[in-house]
């Protein structure tokens, strides 16, 4: 098949405008996707918070365990 003249099943069985395209025009519809866009970027402003806060948790924690076990291992070899 030549990828130029693939037609996928939409494109064969749908006529109708794309429905991305449809009303791009329109002012209100491009004020919803600023807003949108705005409150996307918050969002991913405030999972990267939540991701870092997390993650030096996990490694704080990591640390403590690492430590605990070497004192429990270092006693344990010690003793006679």
């Amino acid at each position: 098949m030549d990828g130029s003249n693939y037609n996928s099943w939409a494109d064969q069985w749908d006529d109708g405008p794309d429905p991305v395209t449809v009303g791009s025009n329109n002012k209100k519809s491009n004020d919803n996707a600023a807003k949108y866009k705005q409150k996307l970027g918050e969002g991913f402003g405030k999972t990267k918070a939540v991701a870092s806060t997390g993650a030096k948790k996990l490694k704080d924690g990591t640390s403590v365990g690492l430590h605990w076990i070497k004192t429990k291992y270092s006693k344990a070899t010690h003793k006679n």
